[in-house]
């Protein structure tokens, strides 16, 4: 076992300080995911900042109607918040899709944005991989990529990122706030993951030494009616082949907003902005949810053996879109 510090922080400044003044370092959360990574080797830190005793465990309604959400509140509770259940289903719905109820009771918020991808060429040391050694190649791409990406992937990286609760975020305009020796941000969390370019070891926009302090959720999308849906390879505990989620505002019978995200299809949660163009304005008709979905699809480029996910990541869509249009989304949790 590769030996660590290990510094428990008692405020936010003394964290983001700690972090700084040890090269290597890491946040240490619920440790649901660093914790495995460091195991398996990937992860090798040299420090660890516990940073479970801040005062980030809340979920707080503000003034101007929007949510703000601690990071180290735990996935178990924040599915369960009665006004997340209530003004953003969307986003309880995917969050009781993601993992095991135990896994669920210990994962934080800002840990289940910062996890890492779950393809095994990044988790097996004796295989290539950009993300986890620069250089060195992308394993998956000519190996075994089923689960890959089929949008915004490079020829450096074609995994894809596991969340289900960022997937959410992103249709639902939320913002992700910081915390670093330069102060607080926020970034759009459409915006926060990155595609894998030239440089897949970059997940995030977080500039080096920033904490994920919370989540805000905008007023804008609170109660307008949303869902999630997952496509799996088993009923429960496994990680998406295929997922989206969307938020839609009809009035006077045409569709005046829309937020839609996919998940799995790529490095990143794949806010479609190109439906969303296409949806506004239009009658929320069969055909015109099939019109933009199929818009955003076409820049898809399947490899060998992911061919299927673009069909499937479509017929979700149409689902979700259909079924939030008549009225039925919030009565189905999947």
């Amino acid at each position: 076992m590769k030996p660590f510090a290990y510094v428990r922080a008692g405020t936010v400044e003394e964290a983001a300080e700690a972090y700084a003044s040890r090269p290597g370092a890491r946040y240490l959360g619920g440790g649901t995911n660093l914790v495995d990574l460091m195991k398996l080797g990937v992860e090798k830190p040299a420090a660890l900042i516990d940073v479970t005793r801040l005062p980030l465990d809340a979920v707080e309604e503000l003034p101007d109607g929007s949510l703000r959400i601690g990071a180290l509140v735990r996935n178990s509770d924040l599915a369960a918040h009665p006004v997340v259940r209530d003004r953003y289903p969307a986003l309880s719905q995917a969050l009781l899709a993601g993992a095991s109820g135990q896994l669920r009771n210990a994962a934080t918020t800002g840990g289940n944005l910062l996890q890492r991808t779950r393809c095994p060429y990044f988790q097996d040391l004796s295989k290539p991989c950009n993300k986890r050694a620069p250089g060195t190649g992308c394993g998956a791409r000519d190996g075994v990529h089923r689960d890959h990406a089929v949008l915004g992937h490079s020829a450096h990286c074609i995994a894809t990122h596991p969340s289900d609760m960022a997937v959410a975020l992103a249709a639902l305009d939320a913002r992700v706030e910081l915390y670093g020796t330069e102060g607080a941000r926020s970034v759009a969390a459409a915006e926060f993951h990155r595609l894998p370019g030239d440089h897949p070891e970059r997940d995030t926009e977080a500039r080096p030494g920033e904490l994920v302090t919370g989540v805000l959720l905008p007023a804008a999308t609170a109660g307008l009616p949303s869902a999630y849906r997952k496509a799996r390879d088993r009923a429960s505990y496994a990680f998406a082949l295929a997922s989206v989620a969307a938020v839609l505002r009809v009035t006077d019978g045409v569709v005046d907003r829309a937020g839609i995200a996919f998940g799995a299809l790529a490095h990143r949660p794949w806010r479609a902005r190109r439906a969303e163009g296409a949806l506004l304005g239009a009658a929320p008709t069969e055909a015109a949810f099939e019109h933009a979905v199929d818009l955003e699809l076409s820049a898809a480029q399947p490899l060998r053996d992911n061919t299927y996910k673009v069909p499937l990541a479509r017929r979700l869509a149409l689902d979700v879109l259909t079924r939030i249009a008549s009225g039925t989304a919030s009565t189905r949790r999947t």
